[in-house]
């Protein structure tokens, strides 16, 4: 348990500092690929939790293909790959408060209503099929709308695009 407990922290570090590179670095395409080494280090932590399905599907469904859907997005849409201009002065005291708002508010909302309890000991083992029954039975509609929200992206990435 020693070991596992090792290589989350030290995962769990990785993806922090990743997460603080994306939000700080000036070069979009940087940014996503930042972005990917959060995603691997959330599947990485969901292989240590013994979540085999939810790890192999943030791997081929986030960093597979949403990122790819995002840096079609960024190409199509001639985003300024290079530098991009930096916040002024006076914007950080507003983010940073914005930023320590959002969380404290989030924080109260998680103590609020998850406070008092504690994890369930139970030893229930899902199985990957149940997964697969519940999103293509009951969540079906969601999961395709989904899907059309993607596709609908990626047709308003192009538009944008061919303007010219």
């Amino acid at each position: 348990m020693v070991a596992q407990n090792i290589a989350f922290g030290i995962i769990a570090a990785l993806t922090v500092l990743a997460g603080l590179g994306m939000v700080t670095t000036r070069n979009v395409v940087h940014a996503a690929l930042f972005l990917v080494a959060v995603l691997g280090g959330l599947a990485a932590n969901y292989v240590l939790l013994t979540a085999e399905f939810i790890a192999t599907t943030q791997v081929l469904v986030y960093i597979g293909a949403v990122m790819v859907l995002f840096l079609f997005g960024i190409m199509l849409t001639r985003a300024p790959i290079g530098r991009i201009p930096q916040m002024t002065g006076a914007s950080w005291p507003v983010a940073a408060l914005s930023a320590l708002a959002l969380g404290g508010i989030i924080a109260y909302a998680l103590i609020d209503r998850f406070g008092a309890d504690s994890l369930a000991d139970d030893s229930t083992v899902f199985r990957t099929a149940d997964v697969g029954d519940s999103v293509f039975s009951q969540y079906i509609i969601p999961f395709e709308a989904v899907s059309v929200l993607l596709l609908a992206a990626l047709i308003g990435a192009v538009v944008l695009a061919r303007r010219d």
